[in-house]
């Protein structure tokens, strides 16, 4: 198959200095309705992902996608965030990672705040791991709530080439990070 980018105008990103997180999820968050792990289930997190909506009858995840995605999680450059409940995946995320920059791809919720707690453990990771870039494509409404922006094509670039020639670190996040240091690392100011 072809592959192509897709380059907009306006490129799309979560802010990891100043990513808001409302005290209703705050509050959410240190309840911990769920358990959090990373790359447990990555192609099930796709596939949910990838599962029809009454909003969205198809989505553009397909088999040959899915399987490039799998590849790149396999060689260590895709991941998933995932939320779960009793022993069930109930929601969740997956992205690429280049050097400093994280590329949001597609995330879901079966259950209330599953893809927002999943994106607040992502970040807390994010700046654990010194990432410099949390590109999201687009900004919706849904991302707006934790304060995205858009760069314009050019701005985008510059930010791209310097974060993709960062190292960032997946994996750097202590060991046991509970709720309360995870929105402490999510919400302190750099």
């Amino acid at each position: 198959p072809s592959w192509s980018w897709i380059d907009p105008d306006w490129r799309g990103l979560l802010p990891l200095d100043n990513f808001h997180v409302s005290r209703s999820l705050a509050r959410r968050i240190r309840a911990a309705p769920y358990d959090i792990k990373i790359n447990s289930c990555f192609a099930q997190v796709m596939l949910a992902c990838a599962e029809p909506a009454p909003d969205r009858p198809k989505t553009w995840i397909n088999p040959a996608i899915v399987d490039a995605y799998v590849g790149l999680h396999a060689i260590g450059h895709a991941h998933s965030v995932e939320s779960w409940r009793n022993g069930e995946l109930v929601g969740g995320l997956y992205g690429v990672s280049l050097g400093g920059a994280f590329f949001g791809e597609s995330m879901f919720s079966r259950a209330n705040d599953a893809s927002k707690i999943a994106l607040v453990y992502l970040v807390a990771r994010l700046r654990a791991g010194g990432f410099q870039l949390l590109d999201t494509q687009f900004v919706t409404s849904h991302l707006n709530q934790f304060g995205a922006y858009e760069l314009a094509r050019p701005d985008y670039h510059r930010s791209l080439a310097q974060a993709i020639r960062h190292n960032g670190d997946f994996y750097r996040l202590p060991v046991g990070a509970g709720p309360t240091a995870i929105l402490q690392l999510v919400t302190q100011t750099s």
